[in-house]
C-alpha cells in the first residue's frame, strides 16, 4: 500500500519510519527541509508539494502544527477529484477546521476521517500510540492496516469529530499529569531525596501515571531535549481543549491550574523544549538551584 505523510515533524517522522520498516511505500513533504532530509534518510519519498504527496497514494496521513497548515493541505489537494483517496487527520486541531477540511475534500471525492492520535513523540517510535478515529467506517476500514502498523491502540469512536473529543479528554489529563509529576518531582528534590529511587518506587505504587514514566526521567535530569513535544506547540493543544469546555460549559478548574506553569516556562525560555519543563518552572518557585 502507498501512503503518503503531509507534515513529518517530530510526530509525522516516527510515524514514517515505522511504516516504512513496515514495508509501506512512503512518500511525505514538509516546510521543513531537514524533516524532508531526514524522511529520505530513512527510505521514504520526497515529494514536491502537498498536492504531490496525494498523487501516487491511497491513503494520506497528515500531522501539522496548525489550522493555518491544515487549510493549506486542503486547498492543495482539493484541486482535483482522488476517487477513493482517504485522507487520515492525525493533529489536534478544533473539529470546525477538520470539518472544514471534510467538507472541501469531499467535492475532490477524498474521504476525510478525524482521527488524533493520543502519545507523545517518544511514544511514535515505539508504536506506543493510540489511535481516536472518527468518521465515514469503509473509510476507517481502508485506512485500518496503516493504523495498526504504527500505533499500538487503533480505536473506531464513531463519528466524525468524536476522536477530536476523545483526545482533547486525554490532553486535558496529559496537562495535569504533566504538571503534577513535576511538582511530584520538585518536592522529593527538595526535600533530599534521590531522583531516581523516587522515580522506581512512585512508579511501584498507586501514584503512578504514564506521563510520570514518561517525564519524570527527564526532569529528574533537569535536561529537556530532544522534545516529544514542546512547550509553545503544546499551547495550541491548551487553547483548543480550554476553547472546547468552554463552548460546553465545563469547568474545568485543575487544568485552568496548569495555564500559568506553560506559561511561565515559555516565559523562562523553554518554548523549545519537552513540555516536561514546567518541572525547571516550580524548582524556580522552590528556591532549588541545579548545578
Amino acid at each position: 500500500m502507498k501512503i503518503g505523510i503531509i507534515g513529518v515533524g517530530i510526530m509525522g517522522g516516527a510515524i514514517a519510519r515505522n511504516l516504512i520498516a513496515a514495508d509501506f511505500t512512503v512518500t511525505g513533504f514538509d516546510v521543513a527541509k531537514s524533516a524532508c532530509d531526514a524522511l529520505a534518510g530513512m527510505g521514504g519519498k520526497v515529494a514536491r508539494s502537498a498536492a504531490d504527496v496525494a498523487d501516487s497514494a491511497e491513503i494520506v496521513l497528515t500531522s501539522l502544527p496548525s489550522v493555518a497548515a491544515l487549510d493549506e493541505a486542503t486547498s492543495a489537494l482539493a484541486v482535483k477529484a482522488r476517487p477513493g483517496l482517504v485522507l487520515a487527520e492525525l493533529s489536534t486541531l478544533p473539529i470546525e477546521a477538520k470539518q472544514r477540511c471534510c467538507d472541501a475534500l469531499a467535492k475532490a471525492r477524498i474521504a476525510v476521517l478525524d482521527c488524533p492520535l493520543s502519545g507523545t513523540g517518544a511514544q511514535a517510535v515505539t508504536r506506543d500510540l493510540a489511535v481516536y478515529a472518527s468518521g465515514e467506517r469503509d473509510a476507517y476500514d481502508r485506512a485500518a492496516p496503516v493504523f495498526a502498523a504504527f500505533a499500538r491502540a487503533p480505536h473506531y469512536v464513531g463519528a466524525f469529530g468524536n476522536g477530536s473529543k476523545l483526545k482533547f479528554i486525554a490532553n486535558l489529563l496529559v496537562a495535569i499529569h504533566n504538571v503534577a509529576s513535576a511538582e511530584a518531582m520538585v518536592l522529593g528534590l527538595k526535600a533530599g531525596l534521590d531522583p531516581a529511587e523516587v522515580i522506581a518506587l512512585i512508579k511501584s505504587g498507586v501514584g503512578n501515571s504514564r506521563i510520570f514514566e514518561l517525564r519524570a526521567p527527564m526532569m529528574a535530569k533537569g535536561e529537556y531535549q530532544p522534545a516529544t513535544m514542546k512547550v509553545d506547540i503544546w499551547q495550541k493543544d491548551m487553547a483548543v481543549i480550554g476553547e472546547f469546555a468552554k463552548s460546553l460549559g465545563v469547568a474545568t478548574p485543575l487544568f485552568a491550574a496548569t495555564v500559568p506553569v506553560y506559561n511561565a516556562a515559555i516565559g523562562l525560555g523553554h518554548g523549545s523544549d519537552d513540555t516536561a519543563a514546567v518541572c525547571a518552572v516550580l524548582e524556580k518557585m522552590a528556591g532549588i538551584a541545579r548545578s
